[in-house]
Formats: C-alpha cells, sequence, structure tokens
C-alpha cells in the first residue's frame, strides 16, 4: 500500500472498473446498489465519483456496482493483481477485505488516512491467486470525529490492456425509451471515449427521430449516432442489423448489443469493454438484468440451455431475484460463488469482433432464442460467454410478461425447436413431445385456444423447413395476429368491469385454488376437468363470466373447471373472456396429437436440414440480402 500527495487523477487506460454512485434521477432504492451504509448513517454524493463520509461512520462499498468480482477476472482474463487506486482528503480509515467462495471475509489490508487539507493519493494492491471458484474485493471506510471524501476511486491494472472501440446495436420499437438510453450513454465523456458508433435499427410506427429529446441525443452523442429505419423484423433482424453496420462498415474490436426498454447504468458499457480488453481468449460478455420494477433486485445473475428438456433456466448456483435493499453482497453467501453460463440475455451483451466473423450473424428467427442460439453456436466455436457481475441494466422482468400465452407463444415454440434440432446432442423426441401434449392439455383446460392455435402452427411451420424463415421475419407477426382475431381469449379489454359482475360462489373458488401436490390427487383432478371440458357448458356463461380470476390464479386446476371467466394478464393492465368451447377443445387436442407424432417421426430428417442450412441462414449475404429489401 502506497500514499503520495497530488491533485492529479486516475489514468482512464488503467481503469477495470470505476467507484460509482447513484445519479441525481435515480430513485432512492438504487442505493443499497451502491454504498452498504447501516440505516442511521446518509454519506453525502457529490457527482458520480464523488462521496463524503460522515463523522463517527461506517460505510462499506460491499456493494453489486463497487466490490470487484475477483473470481471472474482470475478465471477469465490476464489481469492477475489488482491496484485499488483512491483519492481521499480527510481523516479516517480505509480497510480491504476479501471473500472465500463461501462468502467468508477476509482482512487484506488497511490504514489510517490523515489529509485534512490537501488530497492524498492511496494504492492497495491485491493479488487474484485465491480466486479460481469465487470471491469478491471491497473496502471499508471508517471515520472518527472528521469526515473522509473519496474524490475518485477505481479497481484499476498495470498491465497495458489494447484499446479498442465499442459500436453499439440498438433496436427499437419504443422509441421514448431508446431516447432515453441514448442521452444516457452521451451524458459520460469516459463512455463516449469508448464508443465509436451507435446504431439505432428503429422498426416502430412512431420514428426515434420524431420523439421529443431526439435532438439532445444528437447533440450528446453528434455523428457517433446513425439511426436506420426498417421494417420491423423483430429483435433478431434488429439486433442483427447493429452487428451487420458495425461488421461491416466500422473497423471496431467490439460490438454491444443492448435492448430499448432499458434504464442504464452507463458504467456497465465501460466494465464490459475493459473486461473484453483483458480477456485471455475472445469471450461474449454478458451483463446482468436488474428488476426496472424494483431497482435493488437482481433478477439474473446467469443462465444456462438445459440441453436435455431444451429449455432454459438459472445458471448452477446462480440467484435470481435478489434483493440487495434487504441483504447486502457481504451477508449473501450464495453470490461469492463464481457461475458460468451458457449465455447471456441482449438486453446488454458485447462480442468480440472476432466472434461475430467466426459465429455468423443471428438465425432470422424474428424474437426468442436468438440470444441463447447465438451463444450455443459460438460456444461451439470455442468462445464462451461471461456473465460479469457489477454490469448490468434494469429492464422489465420477465415474470410481469404474458410471452409464453400471447402472441409470442408462436416464437418461443418454432424457435425453441430449431435451438435444439440445432445444438441438443441428445435424443429429445419422446421429451419434446410429452412436454408438449402436456403443455397442450393446460392451457386447453385453461381455455387459452389462441395459445395453443399459434404452438401447433409454429410447429408446422418448424417442420415446413428452414426455407422460409428469412421471409417469415415480415410474413409471421400479421399471420399469427391474424389467427389470434378468432379467439376471445385472445381480445383483451381494459377491465373486468367492462362485463357483467360474475355468478359463482367465491367461497368455493377460493376451495378450488389450492393446487393439487400428490399425483393420485394431481391425476384425479385433471381428469375431472378433462370430463369438464368435453361436456356442453351452460348456455348463460357465454355472455357473464362465473369468475373474475386474478393472473396469478389463473391455473388449470381451477379454470378446468368452468364454463367461463375474465383473467387478467400478467401486468394488470387489462383483462380477457375465456369461454370453454368442446368442439375447439376436441379439434386442437387432435391437432397437437398429429403434430407431436409426427414432430417425433421426422426429427431425425429436420435435424439435419436445419444443421445443413445453417451456414446460409448466418450468412452476411443472406442478411445484407434482407436489410437490401
Amino acid at each position: 500500500m502506497t500514499e503520495h500527495s497530488t491533485r492529479g487523477g486516475i489514468d482512464p487506460s488503467t481503469v477495470l472498473q470505476r467507484i460509482i454512485l447513484p445519479r441525481d434521477e435515480d430513485p432512492l432504492d438504487v442505493r443499497p446498489l451502491y454504498l452498504d451504509e447501516p440505516e442511521n448513517v446518509h454519506s453525502h454524493v457529490s457527482s458520480r465519483r464523488e462521496v463524503t463520509v460522515p463523522a463517527s461512520a461506517k460505510v462499506s462499498f460491499a456493494s453489486y456496482f463497487n466490490a470487484f468480482p475477483a473470481s471472474y477476472w482470475k478465471r477469465w482474463t490476464v489481469v492477475e493483481e489488482v491496484v485499488l487506486r483512491m483519492r481521499l482528503r480527510g481523516e479516517g480509515r480505509v480497510d480491504v477485505y476479501r471473500s472465500k467462495p463461501n462468502g467468508d471475509p477476509i482482512h487484506l489490508d488497511g490504514r489510517a488516512v490523515r489529509s485534512a487539507k490537501g488530497w492524498v493519493d492511496v494504492e492497495f494492491r491485491i493479488g487474484l491467486k485465491p480466486f479460481e471458484d469465487g470471491g469478491w474485493i471491497w473496502f471499508d471506510v471508517f471515520t472518527d470525529d472528521h469526515t473522509l471524501e473519496i474524490g475518485e476511486a477505481a479497481w484499476t491494472t498495470d498491465v497495458e490492456l489494447p484499446a479498442q472501440k465499442v459500436a453499439i446495436g440498438m433496436t427499437t420499437m419504443r422509441p421514448v425509451d431508446a431516447i432515453i438510453a441514448l442521452r444516457a450513454l452521451g451524458e459520460d465523456p469516459a463512455v463516449l471515449d469508448v464508443v465509436q458508433k451507435v446504431f439505432v435499427a428503429d422498426q416502430g410506427a412512431v420514428k426515434v427521430r420524431d420523439t421529443e429529446g431526439y435532438a439532445e441525443a444528437v447533440r450528446l452523442l453528434g455523428d457517433k449516432l446513425e439511426v436506420i429505419e426498417q421494417d420491423n423484423l423483430g429483435g433478431s433482424g434488429g439486433f442483427t442489423r447493429g452487428l451487420y453496420e458495425a461488421i461491416e462498415h466500422t473497423d471496431v474490436d467490439q460490438i454491444m448489443l443492448m435492448d430499448d426498454d432499458i434504464r442504464l447504468e452507463p458504467d456497465a458499457v465501460l466494465r464490459s469493454n475493459a473486461f473484453a480488453r483483458a480477456a485471455a481468449q475472445p469471450v461474449i460478455v454478458g451483463s446482468h438484468m436488474l428488476n426496472l420494477q424494483a431497482r435493488a433486485r437482481l433478477h439474473s445473475m446467469g443462465e444456462v440451455v438445459d440441453l436435455g428438456t431444451c429449455f432454459w433456466r438459472a445458471a448452477p448456483g446462480a440467484v435470481t431475484d435478489h434483493d440487495f435493499g434487504s441483504q447486502s453482497l457481504r451477508a449473501t453467501e450464495e453470490l461469492h460463488l463464481r457461475i458460468n453460463s451458457t449465455y447471456n440475455g441482449w438486453w446488454m451483451c458485447l462480442f468480440p469482433r472476432e466472434v461475430v466473423q467466426r459465429t455468423g450473424y443471428p438465425l432470422p428467427l424474428f424474437i426468442k432464442w436468438d440470444d441463447a442460439e447465438y451463444s450455443l453456436r459460438a460456444l461451439e466455436n470455442g468462445y464462451p460467454t461471461v456473465s460479469l457481475p457489477g454490469s448490468a441494466v434494469w429492464h422489465m422482468p420477465w415474470t410481469d410478461k404474458n410471452d409464453a400465452t400471447d402472441w409470442q407463444a408462436y416464437f418461443h415454440t418454432r424457435n425453441r425447436l430449431v435451438m435444439a434440432a440445432l445444438h441438443s446432442p441428445y435424443d429429445v423426441r419422446s421429451t419434446l413431445a410429452k412436454q408438449g401434449i402436456k403443455l397442450t392439455l393446460r392451457h386447453l383446460l385453461s381455455m387459452e385456444y389462441s395459445t395453443v392455435a399459434v404452438q401447433q402452427k409454429a410447429i408446422e411451420d418448424f417442420l415446413a423447413g428452414p426455407s422460409r424463415l428469412f421471409d417469415s421475419l415480415r410474413t409471421a407477426l400479421p399471420e399469427i395476429q391474424a389467427l389470434r382475431k378468432g379467439y376471445a381469449d385472445a381480445q383483451v379489454l381494459p377491465s373486468a368491469r367492462k362485463f357483467p359482475p360474475p355468478t359463482f360462489d367465491m367461497v368455493r373458488a377460493e376451495a378450488m385454488l389450492t393446487p393439487p401436490t400428490n399425483p393420485a390427487v394431481k391425476a384425479r383432478e385433471a381428469a375431472k376437468a378433462l370430463v369438464h371440458n368435453l361436456r356442453s357448458p351452460e348456455p348463460a356463461t357465454a355472455d357473464r363470466p362465473q369468475i373474475n380470476v386474478p393472473s396469478a390464479d389463473a391455473r388449470w386446476f381451477l379454470l378446468g373447471n368452468l364454463d367461463s371467466a375474465t383473467v387478467s394478464n400478467a401486468d394488470g393492465s387489462g383483462v380477457a373472456f375465456r369461454k370453454r368451447d368442446p368442439k375447439e377443445f376436441k379439434k386442437l387436442m387432435a391437432r397437437a396429437v398429429r403434430n407431436y407424432r409426427r414432430l417425433s417421426q421426422e426429427w431425425p430428417r429436420m435435424k439435419q436440414v436445419y444443421r445443413d442450412a445453417l451456414p446460409e441462414l448466418t450468412s452476411v449475404e443472406a442478411w445484407r440480402k434482407v436489410f437490401e429489401n
């Protein structure tokens, strides 16, 4: 540890991760992501880099954004020692700690600071040797009779890393959100120093150029900003446009994709950039998802694809929906184990140029599974994905979406089959059929006929082969929307007040909400619901719902015993009037049985067909034709 008086600053080229504070516009509930303070202590934040710890206080920087995720840097980069550099003024003490993979803290170094009249530079050097399996590094600040100011601090390296510029690719249907993200990018000079271009694929009816705030975004970003208006080609078409423009029309070493409907922590750009520059081999660098509705919650830490079941899930050991407002990093032992991901969502994800050039472009899937498939394909070429702690954006959690039952169910189903055909090493025919029939029956018992209809169309379109995928970028969504217009469960009205009051006995309904857990009871309830769904409904229930069902209670064991119900959607913005239809039930169930039997029979051939088509589907030439059209 060294100390000397100075009026200078930290060399930006050495910085791996800056110590940062909340922005003025951030709500107070984000504060635990930056500072771990006792309830009776409130440090004074002067700017994004400056904070004053009050007298007689202890403040810890063992926080999500300010602790250093040492195990990830040890495992994936050439950095063998990290240097904590700080500019301090006042009186107090700084102590540096690390954690073990099980979360146990270890004191490493510390010293008193007495510099009331001027700034002093302090350094702490910490080797990364013991961090292979997990662990963070952080510092705590203690004061007695005087305050201690931190004018600047950063986790840095003495290793000379290559300078690399970033091109950002954003796709938008929500221009207001896109403008907010663009302005956040342009307000930080350090971010602007590493960003060479920002490509926005504008696919919405209301254009970015016509949105309030666009002129300010242009002023901040200047000629770095390029807005490209194109047809709605979905997330895969919009994100691929960003990759395409960056690879074909710039010389950047890194391309970062990000959603429009995020709230950006700009330092995530710098941290991903630094991690990729320091990587021992090219890796995809993904950022975590924080909950946009509950800002102190970490929603997604890392994910994998289970190639046996062909579903995505949380990575082994990953923490989900963790509230830093109630449990700090230091107090949560599960957060200290390093985890391994196989992919990262494209709410924010960075790709070295080499990875894109060797892996090709994303598949033309419109939305869903394009991010997971791409990382699986990159991994087969030797490029893993790292979900980097401390690099994150705020995004709407998928638990508040209806995307498994609305029009997006088509893309979930079709694209999951495409992914499985390309990448699963297992014989998944039986798994796909059993899961599919079970899911179909659950939707039918829940009177979600439109969901089953689009899922069956998805299977049929998958079986038609990959030759239609590029055309489907423009045709699939209109076809699905037209199909869903024929189903009552797909028609959403603002509130249940649009319908007559329900007729069902609420006490009986409450009793029916208890889910069956015993397999025998579950089988009996399913058989009972199945028999009920084959009978004709009471005629009066077609006009008057029997019950109003909240989204959280819309389960098959309740709905399967009803003739009609209004059901709210996941975000509470509307309701659908579901009506039981035995003829539609039988027709869709028979169609599902035929399709899953055919899928099992043709699976070996379809795997080969899709694998043979992969080079063309991901080629620059094929995507160039899409964009030129």
